[in-house]
């Protein structure tokens, strides 16, 4: 007993605990914790690339196939890593390296969709000729253009192409210039006449002599934009049309202006339909009316004609000498009175006297010239629909009933003097109380917030840090930890129930044999028992087992 005691106490500990314990850990377990450390070296190298990604930021967006090529193969070249968005929309570089990778795009003329101005012409170079240069210019002038209309809200893109004729002082006749436009308009997006008229008027005034009827302008989809004599008509039509709606609408929101205070918002549906005459008449008349009171006519014209024949002296008396003479010459009184005309000397009267007048009076004329206005409404028609009102009943429910006819006349007369009602034109205004059938609108019940977009995004983005981090705690914890805890541990013989130890049959006897050594007292027994259950549990449990059965040691 005493060799026992003498082990137990006398144990010697190993130095270096952690290589005791390995060495001590059987095949399995050192296999468990190789496999744990190795899973620990992997997690921490993808944590550590995963750190190191970049930070992707747009390098171009919205490139033609043509021009992305070529990007991809310069960065290529230049060893800059890139990728794209989804669907191909954009090249994406990292966000450190986007400003030095488009100058040095730039610097080698990348992308070449891009517009140049008169910047060309700083880039002339020695022995250039002039037709070098005139089309230089021309290409300059183009992309100017294409700068300015491009600035415009509704266009996405724009090509302009200028015809510019070899101006020569020997040709009596000189051609004159002439300009194409191509626009890309953004979708849903249209231009008006007055905006294609300004782009016409743009282009023509920016190149020298030409008539703004040279310059045609084609949309994306080849419809003719620019008005022409040809297409005047189908532009009118247009006009027309528009102007018709506008004044519908114009109408329709008077009515509702008018009603929706008395109803409620959303308790009055209206249309109102225009006829609209749009023929352009020109009328000319004269009219010849008499004069007017008692006033005489204006003479425009007099004119007085009086002609008469003297009298022709007959052969009077005996015929003979005296009777052959001629007739003596007259004398006319000084102060007496003219004999009258064709009164002869005897004093015979007989002759001839004939007068004319001819008087023009002024006849009162009107010409009147009278073109009637284009637009002229013919005939208004309104249909108004009124909802019925909601009332309380006796009980507080909330219920509709029907609008009384004197209210509705009274909206009917509203109705009729906001549209300007006319009778002799035949306007028609009709006015109805009815339910309306309105849907109870959907709730829209709240996503929740592991659905929601940005959750989803952000968790997303978490999940492959937070798996990993996750997958190496489980590893730590379940097979590194186990295995560094029985490294600093000594190995120990596996307990055999039937088997007893020598230490074990020393504390087992309370009476031990130990000639050499004085007998323990009580402390030194509870630290020996101590220090047993700490160095071999399984033991001491089987002692503890066979005490609570009844059973005596063995």
């Amino acid at each position: 007993m005493s060799n026992n005691v003498a082990e137990l106490d006398m144990q010697p500990v190993s130095r270096n605990a952690l290589s005791a314990g390995l060495s001590g850990m059987e095949k399995a377990q050192k296999i468990k914790l190789g496999l744990g450390a190795f899973g620990l070296l992997v997690i921490a190298i993808a944590l550590f690339f995963m750190g190191q990604q970049p930070d992707w930021k747009v390098l171009y967006a919205n490139l033609n196939d043509k021009d992305g090529g070529a990007i991809i193969a310069q960065l290529t070249t230049m060893n800059v890593p890139y990728k794209y968005t989804e669907g191909g929309g954009a090249i994406m570089v990292p966000s450190d390296k986007v400003h030095d990778t488009r100058l040095r795009l730039a610097s080698q003329g990348l992308p070449k969709g891009s517009v140049n101005g008169f910047e060309l012409m700083e880039a002339n170079r020695f022995g250039m000729t002039q037709f070098q240069e005139r089309l230089t210019f021309q290409r300059g002038l183009e992309g100017e253009l294409t700068r300015s209309i491009q600035s415009l809200s509704s266009v996405q893109a724009a090509r302009i192409h200028l015809a510019l004729p070899n101006q020569n002082g020997f040709f009596r006749e000189q051609q004159k210039p002439s300009a194409s436009v191509l626009l890309t308009l953004h979708p849903g997006r249209t231009l008006d006449k007055a905006q294609v008229a300004g782009i016409v008027h743009l282009v023509a005034s920016s190149v020298p002599e030409m008539n703004p009827k040279a310059v045609s302008i084609v949309d994306d989809a080849g419809n003719l934009l620019s008005a022409t004599p040809e297409g005047q008509a189908q532009g009118a039509d247009t006009q027309k049309l528009q102007y018709v709606q506008q004044m519908e609408q114009l109408y329709t929101r008077r009515i509702l202006d008018m009603i929706e205070p008395l109803v409620g918002v959303g308790n009055v549906k209206a249309q109102v339909s225009a006829d609209v005459d749009f023929s352009l008449v020109e009328s000319t008349s004269e009219q010849h009316k008499p004069n007017q009171g008692a006033e005489p006519g204006t003479v425009r014209s007099q004119q007085l004609i009086e002609d008469g024949s003297p009298a022709v002296a007959q052969p009077a008396g005996v015929p003979g000498a005296t009777t052959n003479q001629p007739p003596a010459t007259g004398t006319a009184p000084i102060n007496g009175a003219a004999a009258p005309l064709g009164v002869a000397a005897n004093g015979d009267k007989s002759g001839t006297t004939r007068k004319e007048s001819v008087i023009n009076y002024e006849i009162d004329k009107t010409v009147k010239v009278v073109r009637e206005a284009s637009g002229t409404v013919r005939r208004l028609t309104a249909a108004v629909v009124v909802n019925h009102r909601s009332v309380t009943d006796k009980t507080g429910k909330a219920i509709t009933s029907a609008i009384p006819p004197e209210q509705l006349e009274q909206m009917t007369a509203l109705v009729r003097e906001t549209i300007g009602f006319n009778k002799d034109r035949g306007d028609s205004v009709n006015v109805v109380n009815a339910v309306f059938n309105i849907a109870k609108p959907v709730e829209e019940v709240p996503l929740a917030w592991w659905k929601q977009p940005d959750n989803m995004e952000l968790a997303r983005s978490m999940a492959w840090p937070v798996g990993m981090l996750g997958m190496a705690l489980l590893v730590l914890l379940g097979m590194v930890r186990p295995g560094l805890k029985m490294m600093r541990s000594p190995a120990l013989p596996k307990p055999d129930s039937n088997a007893r130890t020598p230490q074990l049959n020393a504390v087992l006897n309370e009476t031990p044999d130990r000639p050499s050594l004085p007998m323990p007292t009580e402390d030194q027994r509870l630290a020996d028992a101590k220090r047993l259950a700490l160095e071999n549990p399984m033991a001491v449990a089987n002692i503890v087992k066979s005490w609570v059965n009844g059973e005596a040691p063995a």
